[in-house]
């Protein structure tokens, strides 16, 4: 780790290649520290560059409580909007082995993504989704890397798209992608939700299984949500006892107070009076959770509720009340 830190100070925190909008950066961010992990700190994050603002502005409180967000290690969520993803990953790799670090990656483009919601979007269909995974594998160039696969793709196939139709063929082609990305270097985890997206854990069982989560490192919990760990640990734990045992992986950038119980509908977008969790680590203290992983930017918008800017977008006012909901460094 000290040769990771050591590499990371040669470097100067800049960024070299990439794109923007959580694709690993472009340009140079401002010095922040990052924390002694396994994993790749972007230095061109939107925390990052948010710091560099409010320090230039004078709000230098503000920007003192956000590197709570922007020292530590976020899943990069290659979108190809700069110069295609195959380059977007590529600068993202590089700037990892620079490091001495591991990327965490989040692909996120399946056919009828979010079935049309908040961040719908996704290929145009099941062959242009091809395409795009041999682009991202490419990039990765058989080096390692951490790779979330399509949050909330298989959840909302078992839940038939919540009255959106069911989507035909997905674990088909979540199996594709699993291999695809598992042969380019990846550890891939297939997205399976949270406790309270699909509850009859039989059901999400056997699609993972048709998903390839034996050809899989395992599967992943809470991405983009707020349950608390020990919530989440315990239906992960019945989830794996079901598909051999397989190991998982959890978000834990937003968990912080737990769930969101208020009034305010819908709870799981943009609630008040959220918290950071426990920092990406691999010591989680069992032995099937593999990591604690932000696979979420805390700030990054769920979608234009409560004020909000459009699902992706960075807001500082939201990260600042992470931050400061989260006592210490």
């Amino acid at each position: 780790m000290a040769g990771a830190l050591a590499a990371i100070a040669a470097l100067g925190l800049s960024a070299c290649g990439g794109g923007e909008s959580g694709g690993g950066g472009g340009g140079q961010g401002p010095a922040v520290p990052p924390a002694a992990s396994e994993f790749f700190v972007d230095p061109s994050s939107a925390a990052a560059k948010q710091i560099e603002q409010w320090r230039g502005e004078g709000r230098t409180q503000d920007a003192a409580a956000l590197e709570k967000i922007a020292r530590q290690p976020v899943a990069i969520w290659p979108t190809g909007e700069q110069g295609g993803v195959e380059g977007e990953v590529s600068g993202v790799m590089s700037q990892a082995r620079a490091a001495g670090r591991t990327p965490v990656l989040t692909a996120y483009n399946i056919p009828n993504r979010d079935c049309g919601q908040y961040s719908s979007g996704g290929a145009e269909n099941e062959g242009a989704y091809r395409d795009w995974l041999g682009a991202f594998a490419r990039g990765m160039g058989g080096n390692r890397a951490v790779v979330v696969l399509e949050p909330d793709a298989l959840p909302q196939t078992l839940t038939n798209c919540e009255g959106e139709g069911q989507q035909e063929g997905r674990e088909e082609l979540l199996s594709e992608a699993v291999r695809t990305l598992s042969q380019a270097g990846g550890e891939v985890y297939i997205d399976a939700g949270n406790p309270g997206f699909v509850t009859d854990v039989g059901k999400l069982a056997d699609g993972l299984r048709k998903s390839g989560v034996e050809q899989a490192a395992g599967f992943a919990l809470n991405v983009s949500n707020f349950m608390n760990t020990d919530q989440v640990r315990a239906y992960g734990d019945r989830v794996s006892s079901q598909v051999g045992n397989a190991r998982y992986v959890i978000d834990t950038s937003r968990n912080g107070n737990g769930d969101y119980n208020g009034p305010d509908q819908p709870t799981w977008c943009n609630p008040p009076g959220r918290a950071l969790g426990t920092p990406p680590t691999r010591d989680t203290g069992s032995q099937r959770v593999a990591a604690y992983l932000w696979v979420k930017e805390p700030g990054d918008s769920d979608g234009d509720c409560r004020g909000a800017p459009t699902a992706g977008d960075f807001w500082p006012q939201y990260a600042l009340e992470l931050a400061n909901n989260t006592p210490g460094a």
